[in-house]
């Protein structure tokens, strides 16, 4: 819950109004504000104080206690802004609060903390549990010390500007190991352990299994990331119990998908009681790892049979390739989540001009790979090999990387060893379509005049589909140096079935800064005036141009009274 504390009229508007954009998260302190800010930092995980940082500084300096524990705490000035992280930043995530509660209001967010500042994620921001010289590391990453990263287990980082050997030390790793005075642990939820119990196993004893498998085989509990059973043991309270204290969640399996699962150790007994010769490996073994500890029984003092098993797999981090749309060029037409994946990714595969235009955004120790036209298959294999070596990577395309861009290419390529992320792109359809007015207000269609990958029979019977159907086109690569006949056939395709007057819009670099656009007409447009960076929308029928703008009406009926021309003049569209 997010605690709002405000002292004034301006500043309670300005509380109201993130208070109503967030109603299930947020709780409006009343009353005198110190007596608010101490009750809200009680019961709150963060706070949000519309007051003057110095003042907030005097009501939390009494309570402050340890920042891993502490709620964050961000401050908005009564005019709303500037949005200041100013406690907890990390460990309280006010960093993203802070830009959060700015996306709400229109606020400027204010992040001092170093590695923000630098564009390092901070090593305690990774979704890790990490362990040693946090401080220490991170001040030598600022400072551009070699820093070495160890990993041990493949994981799909964010990027991090390290070195094959230094004196400080990022380690990934499952393993109990104490880390050293310059050295950083970080612990990846590698470890799956597969439980089986009796019924009525009291978690004391599940738990003591647990703790004595990992311990002997020096693994560390933190890189625990799942307790995993047959379905029929899912509800059992001392498993429920054990995966609770844990903080892991438990997680059921079918007999039959257990039963078909290879292991070294079957037994009869778990197939007579719940139908799979195997329980806690099979659970383990399910999704795939290496088992490193095969099953094995708990030990009770009193003698009697033991009531819990367990098995501890391996399983290595699936890489991650997020296939991201730059939009057509703007940069206030990235969206805010490719953004974020460009500065998550550690690997970065694209265009060598598309990755020009967001070099700027991508954090320090991305690795870069660029390549020239006519590279899209080389790209796509490229991007899901780095993913399989358990990488995070971004993709880029331009517009929305699933129009005619990369996200194709390399699906066709990847298999279901790792997880692939769709970031949306507005395309240059879109854009086209926002600066010439509303052409694409009814059903409309995008058709790629390029031949190099799909033959113009095929082109041309789409042309033609479209044309029957009275459906608005945009046309994508419409016209090359080597290629300047295909737009003319298609809009003499499209001129069997439309009248001359028929508005068509025509736009160059849609939102880039050397744009342009103009609205003709279906036999006033020069093929020669248009490029591969153009993009053409020839209207349907019901098109009309209104103050110099293209529209398609969307089913109403068109008012006589409007100002219009074109070829439906002074007609009423019923589409």
């Amino acid at each position: 819950m997010i605690g709002l504390i405000s002292a004034t009229v301006a500043g309670a508007a300005a509380r109201d109004r993130l208070a109503a954009a967030w109603p299930d998260r947020t709780r409006v302190y009343e009353g005198p504000v110190g007596e608010a800010v101490r009750t809200a930092f009680a019961e709150c995980g963060q706070l949000v104080c519309f007051l003057a940082t110095g003042a907030v500084v005097r009501l939390l300096a009494p309570l402050l206690g340890d920042k891993s524990a502490d709620p964050g705490v961000v401050c908005v000035d009564e005019g709303g802004r500037f949005a200041v992280s100013l406690v907890g930043g990390h460990g309280g995530g006010a960093n993203e609060l802070a830009r959060r509660v700015g996306e709400v209001l229109g606020a400027e967010p204010v992040v001092t903390t170093a590695t923000d500042a630098a564009g390092l994620p901070g090593l305690d921001t990774l979704g890790l549990p990490c362990e040693g010289a946090v401080a220490t590391v991170s001040r030598a990453l600022l400072d551009g010390e070699a820093v070495a990263l160890e990993a041990e287990v493949p994981w799909p980082l964010p990027p991090l500007p390290t070195a094959p050997h230094g004196s400080y030390t990022v380690r990934l790793t499952d393993r109990a190991v104490e880390p050293g005075e310059r050295e950083v642990l970080l612990r990846p939820p590698s470890l799956v352990v597969g439980v089986g119990a009796s019924k009525g196993a009291p978690a004391e004893e599940v738990l003591g299994l647990i703790e004595a498998a990992l311990r002997e085989a020096g693994l560390s509990p933190r890189s625990v990331a799942e307790l995993a059973t047959v379905d029929a043991k899912s509800a059992e309270p001392g498993l429920v119990a054990a995966a609770e204290r844990l903080g892991v969640p438990l997680v059921g399996h079918s007999a039959g998908e257990l039963a078909a699962v290879e292991v070294p150790n079957p037994s009869d007994a778990p197939l007579a009681a719940v139908g799979t010769p195997s329980v806690a490996e099979a659970a383990a073994l399910v999704r795939g790892g290496e088992l490193l500890v095969p099953k094995r029984k708990s030990r009770r003092a009193d003698g009697q049979p033991a009531r819990a098993t367990c098995a501890v797999v391996r399983r290595p981090g699936r890489g991650r390739l997020a296939v991201v749309g730059l939009g057509p060029g703007a940069r206030d037409l990235l969206t805010p989540r490719a953004t974020a994946e460009l500065r998550r990714a550690s690997v970065l595969v694209g265009l060598d001009q598309y990755v020009d235009q967001i070099r700027d955004l991508l954090r320090p120790g991305t690795r870069v790979l660029e390549s020239g036209l006519g590279a899209e298959e080389e790209r796509a294999r490229t991007a899901v090999a780095e993913a399989r070596r358990g990488h995070a990577v971004a993709l880029i395309g331009s517009g929305d990387a699933g129009v005619y861009a990369m996200a194709s290419p390399a699906l066709a390529e990847a298999s279901d060893d790792i997880d692939v992320v769709g970031v949306p792109g507005v395309t240059a359809a879109l854009a086209a379509g926002a600066i010439l007015g509303a052409p694409l207000g009814h059903d409309h269609v995008s058709i790629s005049l390029s031949d190099l990958h799909t033959p113009w029979e095929v082109i041309e019977r789409r042309v033609r589909a479209a044309a029957e159907a009275d459906i608005v086109v945009t046309f994508y690569n419409p016209r090359s140096r080597g290629r300047d006949w295909q737009l003319p056939k298609a809009l003499a395709i499209l001129a069997e079935h439309r009248e001359p007057a028929t508005p068509v819009g025509v736009v160059r670099n849609a939102s880039r800064p050397d744009g342009s656009s103009r609205v003709t007409t279906l036999a006033g447009l020069d093929p020669a005036t248009v490029d591969m960076m153009t993009v053409v929308t020839v209207g349907n029928t019901a098109t009309r141009t209104v103050a110099g703008r293209m529209v398609t009406p969307r089913g109403y009926r068109w008012q006589e009274a409007a100002p219009v021309s074109g070829s439906a003049a002074g007609r009423e569209g019923t589409r």
